[in-house]
C-alpha cells in the first residue's frame, strides 16, 4: 500500500506543505486528459487509499469523499481534446499537471510526481516511478484524476451514447473501436491519435499515438 515515507523524506530537507500529483486520461482516444494534484495532511492521512488502477469503482468514489474531507488542498486541471491534438499528449498532460497544482487553494512548496518525466511545474518537483503504488499522495491524487475523468466521460456519454463511453471511458476497447468505425469520430476524438487519425484521413499506422 501507498505511505507517507516519500514526503517525510523531502520535508527533512525541504520546508512544506508537499503535493502529490497524478494524471487519468493519458491512453483513451477521447476526452480530455485530466490531473490531479493533492495535500494531505500528516495528522489525517485518509485510510484505504491505493493507486487508484487497483480500486473498484465504488472504491474509488468512496476514498475521493475521504480525500476532499481530510486533504489541505485538492486542485484538478485539464487539457483539452484541441490542445492534445495540437502539443501531444505529453505536452498536454503537462498542462494539465501545471494547471492542478495551480488551482489548489495552498500552494506546495514541493511536488512528487508519478512517472519518470518531470513537467514544468509552478514549484519544484521529483518524479517517482510507480508513485500512485508508492506514495499515499501521488495515490490521492490518482483517485482524484480518475474519479474526475469518469464523471466527465459519464457526462458526455449522454451526449454522444453511441461510443460506449460510460463503461469505457474513451479508451480504445473493441467496443469503442466498432462504434467509430461505425459511426465516424465526433468532436470529443482526438485526432493525433492513430484510430481516429485514420479513420479521418486515411491510411494505416501501427503506432496508436502518432505525437509522442
Amino acid at each position: 500500500m501507498p505511505h507517507y515515507i516519500f514526503e517525510a523524506r523531502v520535508l527533512k530537507t525541504r520546508p512544506g506543505p508537499i503535493a502529490g500529483i497524478d494524471e487519468a486520461g493519458r491512453g483513451p482516444l477521447a476526452g480530455p486528459v485530466v490531473a490531479a494534484a493533492v495535500i494531505l495532511d500528516r495528522k489525517r492521512i485518509p485510510k484505504r487509499i491505493d493507486d487508484s488502477k487497483q480500486m473498484q469503482p465504488e472504491a474509488r468514489e468512496e476514498a475521493y469523499t475521504r480525500i476532499l474531507a481530510c486533504a489541505l488542498a485538492v486542485g484538478t486541471g485539464e487539457a483539452s481534446v484541441d490542445e492534445i491534438d495540437l502539443v501531444n499528449i505529453r505536452q498536454a498532460t503537462h498542462l494539465a499537471m501545471a494547471r492542478a497544482v495551480r488551482a489548489l487553494a495552498l500552494q506546495p512548496a514541493f511536488a512528487l510526481v508519478d512517472g519518470n518525466d518531470a513537467p514544468a511545474l509552478p514549484c519544484p518537483c521529483d518524479t517517482l516511478i510507480d508513485g500512485d503504488a508508492r506514495s499515499v499522495s501521488i495515490a490521492a491524487a490518482s483517485i482524484v484524476a480518475k474519479v474526475t475523468r469518469d464523471r466527465m466521460m459519464r457526462a458526455l456519454h449522454e451526449a454522444f451514447p453511441g461510443y460506449g463511453w460510460f463503461t469505457n471511458k474513451g479508451y480504445s476497447t473493441v467496443e469503442h473501436l466498432s462504434a467509430l468505425t461505425r459511426l465516424g469520430p465526433c468532436v470529443h476524438h482526438r485526432r493525433s491519435f492513430a484510430p481516429v487519425h485514420n479513420i479521418l484521413y486515411g491510411g494505416r499506422r501501427e503506432d496508436s499515438i502518432l505525437t509522442l
